[in-house]
């Protein structure tokens, strides 16, 4: 095992192979071998991702990014989940293609790339997504160009300062920019099929925090500035609840106000993007936070 540098924190440690070895697992926390919280048809993405049949989701365990605020902080930070082989990891994928998934999505995939890699030797049938943090070397991304046909990345952060206290995550925002930009490059304009589901492209997320408008604002600007109509699609997302430890910051220690969707909403109405989705209110439920029981693994 050569030393880790796969996310931008670049720890530079000998990571173990399992979870039950002894050595340095570095930022992740995490050893190696994949470690999976759950797999099943997932229908809570946008539309063009979980489609009518739903979304094959498998979900790791552990994160190259500490967001306080998590709402899967039982597996990002706590790790719950089971470790499996890179032959297992490869029968889920063919199990969930045979229960009808639209694609294979894989969720915070960045600390065990290596296995990702070698599970997808063998192309599949159905469209890879890449469900990140958007906090991605541009070696890790050259790695997976031809293996992964949708890229969904979260746009966190304009502010770094934010991105520090909330996320431990040093320079985010240059680094998920220009993360972004590698992802199109590879995959180019998104494409739909005739029932409107994606097949190739990318769709940028933001979840807006209480509080933190003007970050979100920042983030509109940027993909509208970058991005033309018709080359990604933008998600707004409404649903933060928090999670975690987000009651050490009392400033997001709540959901947003109708008041602030509707101001960023708003916002982004006004600007030149025009192929994505938003959310209703209703979103910001636990109701829509898995269960992390090992199912499907």
């Amino acid at each position: 095992m050569a030393l880790c540098y796969v996310c931008p924190h670049r720890c530079g440690v000998e990571r173990p192979q399992t979870m039950h070895s002894e050595g340095v697992f570095g930022s992740c926390n995490c050893g190696m071998k994949p470690i999976v919280a759950k797999a099943g048809l997932h229908m809570w993405e946008e539309p063009c991702i979980s489609g009518k049949r739903g979304s094959g989701t498998v979900f790791f365990s552990g994160c190259n990014l500490h967001c306080i605020f998590c709402q899967n902080y039982d597996i990002s930070c706590q790790r719950k989940g089971k470790e499996i082989t890179i032959e297992r990891l490869q029968a889920i994928y063919q199990e969930l293609i045979a229960k009808g998934a639209h694609n294979i999505n894989l969720v915070t995939p960045t600390h065990f790339t290596e296995a990702i890699l070698k599970s997808l030797s063998i192309p599949l049938s159905v469209p890879v997504v890449y469900n990140t943090s958007g906090f991605e070397t541009l070696d890790t991304l050259g790695s997976l160009k031809g293996k992964v046909q949708i890229y969904l990345p979260d746009l966190k952060y304009s502010n770094n300062n934010l991105a520090i206290k909330y996320s431990n995550a040093p320079d985010y925002f240059r680094i998920a920019k220009a993360a972004i930009k590698e992802m199109y490059k590879q995959v180019g304009d998104y494409k739909l099929d005739s029932e409107g589901i994606m097949t190739s492209g990318v769709i940028i997320r933001h979840l807006i925090l209480p509080n933190n408008l003007e970050n979100s604002k920042n983030i509109i600007d940027w993909v509208s500035d970058n991005f033309n109509p018709g080359q990604v699609m933008f998600s707004l997302m409404h649903q933060y609840i928090p999670c975690g430890n987000a009651n050490i910051y009392p400033e997001i220690n709540r959901k947003l106000t109708s008041a602030e969707y509707k101001e960023v909403e708003d916002y982004l109405y006004s600007s030149n993007i025009e192929d994505g989705f938003v959310q209703e209110e209703e979103a910001a439920d636990s109701d829509f936070i898995p269960t992390f029981d090992g199912d499907g693994v």
